[in-house]
């Protein structure tokens, strides 16, 4: 006989849905993080034939290279700072969520970025990832831009340092030169470990971000 809320199903989660929500319990419960917001001017970004995702793997992928502290961990005591950049790009595939990484992604252009996304997502989607490109990212990038939501928290991945959800690019009023014009912002919220990422590392590792993707180079 049904209950109140009907007939009730039970269904186990995917091995990647599995990892996520150990994960996510982890960061809650033993990350002392450190959250921060700050709003971009995409307009010059928006020009450009890339897309969003591309342009803020590499904008993070150049500040995790200029703030050491970011492409690190706090683990057991000390601090763990990476030599390679490699930034876990948040994917939805019909199997679940999956992280799989761009590796050394400070070396590689827009183009490269924007060819390599694309076929891990496709590879993703196919559930052809390999245990290296899920695990071995230094950082975490959540673009929630195609979902339309204006901003959300990310979860840093233990022991990663930091990670970032950026929301999507809207059009929005700004003063330019004393006058209100359209621009074309989004915004990022940063979640950091504060027990190696302190204040004045993650607002000039977000600044960093910020500049790179206002003021992209090739």
């Amino acid at each position: 006989m049904a209950g109140a809320k009907g007939e009730v199903s039970v269904q186990e989660p995917t091995r990647a849905e599995a990892t996520l929500l150990r994960r996510s319990a982890e960061a809650r419960a033993t990350v002392p993080d450190l959250e921060m917001t700050a709003d971009v001017d995409m307009s010059v970004a928006s020009a450009l034939p890339f897309a969003a995702t591309t342009l803020l793997v590499r904008a993070c992928a150049l500040a995790l290279r200029e703030v050491p502290r970011a492409n690190g961990a706090y683990r057991d005591g000390h601090y763990e700072l990476y030599s390679r950049v490699n930034v876990g790009v948040a994917m939805f595939a019909d199997e679940g969520p999956a992280t799989p990484t761009v590796f050394d992604a400070d070396a590689k252009t827009p183009a490269a970025l924007e060819d390599e996304l694309a076929e891990l997502g496709e590879r993703a989607r196919a559930g052809q990832l390999t245990p290296p490109e899920l695990g071995g990212a230094t950082f975490t990038l959540l673009d929630l831009g195609t979902f339309e939501i204006t901003a959300a928290t990310p979860l840093p991945t233990p022991p990663h340092a930091a990670a970032i959800a950026a929301g999507q690019v809207r059009e929005r009023p700004a003063v330019k030169h004393g006058a209100i014009v359209p621009c074309a912002a989004m915004t990022l919220t940063l979640a950091a470990d504060s027990r190696i990422l302190y204040g004045a590392h993650a607002a000039g590792f977000l600044s960093r971000v910020r500049m790179h993707l206002e003021e992209p180079t090739a």
